[in-house]
């Protein structure tokens, strides 16, 4: 999760987001480059005394300047439909979770089972345990299997929402009448929390989302235990 004073992005936890932050590297990296080039020009132009009259009018510079520009935009729009095609794959998922949101909690619905549905609402910093985050954590955790593929359809009952899980790259919006759908491996087993990202009303501060990937064997266990308070 980010922490105080944090520059960067948080610490991939999927497969897609680590393939963004290398495009983020990227791209950063030659946005850099065309600075520092374009602030050198510019440096030149200003302190140099001499005039050369042939830079004025050549064919060949101009030809560098329409073709380099657009070598750079290749260079940066593959990689980048190439993340936007692994982020609309979908293959086999292992489970399915419904989230809904609502004015201002998360329900969630597993598909796979017929009785494991629940609410998640922010624990209310008065009733907050020692040590837990402060507007981050929920009574209910979203539980999921560790390096398994989940879909997750996404909807809202009342007005827009946004499910958005930094950790995961997973940002999708919640939209009443519609169902979206988004997908995430969890690398490595550990808590991710998210935040709704829709304006929503007076309370959308106070609607969090924690994941939390476990084991396979710890998220069988879950389940049964699931089914029998159900």
């Amino acid at each position: 999760m980010a922490h105080p004073s944090q520059l960067g992005f948080q610490d991939a936890a999927s497969p897609v987001m680590e393939e963004l932050l290398h495009f983020h590297d990227h791209a950063l990296m030659i946005v850099f480059l065309i600075s520092t080039f374009v602030l050198y020009i510019i440096m030149a132009m200003v302190t140099a005394k001499l005039t050369n009259m042939f830079i004025l009018d050549s064919q060949e510079i101009e030809i560098i300047w329409t073709i380099l520009p657009a070598i750079i935009l290749i260079l940066i729009a593959l990689p980048s439909l190439r993340i936007l095609y692994l982020m609309d794959e979908i293959n086999n998922p292992h489970l399915t979770i419904k989230a809904i949101g609502h004015q201002w909690y998360w329900s969630y619905e597993y598909t796979d089972y017929k009785e494991i549905a629940f609410d998640s609402y922010m624990i209310p910093t008065q009733e907050l345990p020692s040590g837990y985050l402060r507007l981050l954590e929920v009574d209910h955790r979203m539980v999921i299997p560790t390096e398994a593929p989940i879909r997750v359809l996404i909807t809202a009952e009342d007005v827009l929402h946004s499910w958005t899980v930094p950790a995961m790259g997973v940002k999708m919006d919640a939209v009443p009448g519609r169902l979206n759908q988004t997908a995430f491996i969890a690398s490595r087993p550990g808590l991710y929390y998210g935040q709704c990202s829709e304006i929503c009303g007076a309370n959308h501060s106070f609607m969090p989302i924690v994941l939390e990937s476990v084991p396979l064997q710890t998220f069988q266990d879950w389940s049964l235990l699931m089914l029998e308070d159900a």
